[in-house]
């Protein structure tokens, strides 16, 4: 599978956006994706994820407020929504897909554990 993450931009504080992850060559409901993201001088941090069916989702703790992970199967994509968008939450985003081959309601936290990684889409807030 392919990713594909876009929906980024430059926009100012209390805004918000929508970042899509777009998949491509596979049926993206076999994978359990996760959106990740890279702040300048910071190591990349995991902030969402959700598992093959969409049934489970699981947020850092103090985001949790503001993201929300979903997914369309239809389109094959997943969607991170982000609300009151602060100047920390400057960064590159990245989706990132887990090839699930189980039935149970299964989440992937750890970055080494994708396979699949999408390029990132930057999302810059500021005043």
């Amino acid at each position: 599978v392919q990713l594909q993450a876009s929906g980024g931009g430059s926009v100012q504080p209390g805004d918000s956006l929508r970042l899509a992850c777009q998949a491509y060559g596979d049926t993206f409901s076999n994978y359990a994706v996760g959106w990740f993201r890279q702040a300048p001088g910071k190591e990349r941090e995991i902030v969402a994820a959700i598992s093959w069916s969409g049934e489970s989702t699981w947020h850092e703790e103090t985001l949790r407020a503001r993201f929300a992970i979903s997914r369309d199967k239809p389109k094959n994509a997943v969607y991170l929504q982000i609300v009151n968008l602060k100047p920390e939450d400057t960064a590159v985003y990245y989706c990132a897909a887990h090839r699930w081959y189980k039935s149970d309601e299964g989440l992937v936290w750890d970055a080494n554990d994708y396979e699949h990684w999408g390029r990132g889409t930057l999302v810059t807030v500021s005043s």
